[in-house]
């Protein structure tokens, strides 16, 4: 009766969204790019006389984590628990892709909804508002589908980054704002940030932010800061191809760096490895990594994430870019367990195999 859905499905799947939903609907178009979309699944409860229902799984590029995007049950099926068949065989899925969570929005005016996840062991952990189309706010919701995951955790509020170029600032926020609860996330600290950390140029548009200055912006408002490089090479020289950029770049970086040891920031050339990092964590420090995104987005560029927490297989990661594009929402970039063997092979970035992690610890 669950099977995987086909495209020859899809006009039953959209009667059945104008049928349940008065607005938030998915299109023929969607419906189609998500039947032929590798990171997605669709299960459809068909019983030989056409579809009465469907669950549709997005799953996350190079983490652990699924989302529950959209799931509807038509009038002629209920009662029949067709809703707790779908979430069970979609839970089962997600668990055969070495899904370790199942995370979700429900309308906070939709009680059924929410009866039935809270029933299968969801837990609701924070809301959206205005998130419908109708300006209904959301309910966010998750289950842990590996129960003996007993993660370390801390609380870091969560910022998106509003420009493409801002993903150090704004995981540094993010970092500094869980060692001080009295500090305000915005668009203007994001870009104070942006502007006292930049040194490296891009193949085109804005530069973006490498080690030093992150850590000099930290630095500067009495954060203890530990910044930690895998060798002594200028950091991201290779990132570029033009001579006279990559003269500027060197000259910015010797500066700055100069300036870190005036002011004592602890600088260290080597590796940190997940328990490295997971000691710092409980020693009161928040990391925040340098990767390459190529596992998560499929493109190459440098890219800071901020360490949330740990456990004995996954590191969990705030990352500030959110992948409107497809289909994403800050829930699939919230405490992201990445496995930790994925983690340390994609915390390096360029062919010099830059690995760079800045951690920022309490005022002193």
């Amino acid at each position: 009766m669950i099977r995987p859905a086909r495209l020859s499905d899809i006009s039953a799947l959209l009667a059945i969204e104008q049928r349940c939903f008065a607005s938030d609907r998915l299109s023929r178009r969607q419906f189609r790019y998500l039947l032929t979309k590798g990171k997605a699944h669709t299960l459809v409860f068909d019983e030989g006389e056409g579809v009465l229902g469907y669950v549709l799984l997005l799953f996350s590029r190079g983490t652990s984590m699924a989302r529950l995007y959209s799931i509807a049950v038509d009038d002629a099926a209920r009662g029949r628990r067709v809703g707790r068949q779908l979430v069970e065989i979609a839970e089962a899925q997600a668990r055969e892709r070495d899904c370790a969570y199942l995370r979700l929005e429900i309308r906070k005016d939709n009680q059924a909804s929410i009866r039935l996840f809270e029933s299968l062991g969801y837990r609701r952990f924070g809301e959206y508002g205005d998130y419908y189309e109708d300006h209904m706010d959301a309910w966010r919701y998750e289950k842990s589908l590996a129960p003996h995951l007993r993660p370390d955790m801390v609380r870091v509020p969560f910022y998106e980054q509003t420009l493409d170029f801002t993903c150090g600032p704004s995981s540094l926020m993010m970092a500094m704002k869980a060692l001080d609860g009295a500090m305000t996330m915005d668009r203007r600290l994001e870009l104070r940030l942006w502007r006292e950390a930049t040194t490296i140029f891009m193949t085109s548009g804005h530069g973006g932010c490498g080690p030093f200055g992150l850590a000099l912006s930290a630095a500067h408002r009495g954060f203890g800061v530990e910044l930690t490089l895998s060798d002594e090479r200028m950091p991201l020289l290779d990132s570029v191809r033009s001579e006279e950029k990559k003269a500027v770049m060197r000259l910015v970086q010797e500066d700055m760096l100069d300036e870190l040891r005036e002011l004592g920031v602890p600088l260290r050339y080597g590796t940190l490895s997940a328990a490295d990092l997971r000691a710092r964590f409980e020693a009161g420090g928040i990391p925040v990594v340098l990767i390459s995104s190529y596992q998560i987005y499929g493109e190459k560029f440098p890219h800071w994430v901020v360490v949330t927490g740990f456990d004995d297989h996954f590191i969990y990661v705030h990352d500030p870019f959110v992948d409107d594009d497809n289909g994403e929402t800050p829930t699939d970039s919230i405490n992201m367990p990445i496995l930790q063997r994925d983690f340390e092979r994609m915390a390096r970035y360029g062919k010099a195999g830059l690995k760079a992690v800045l951690v920022v610890y309490p005022r002193s």
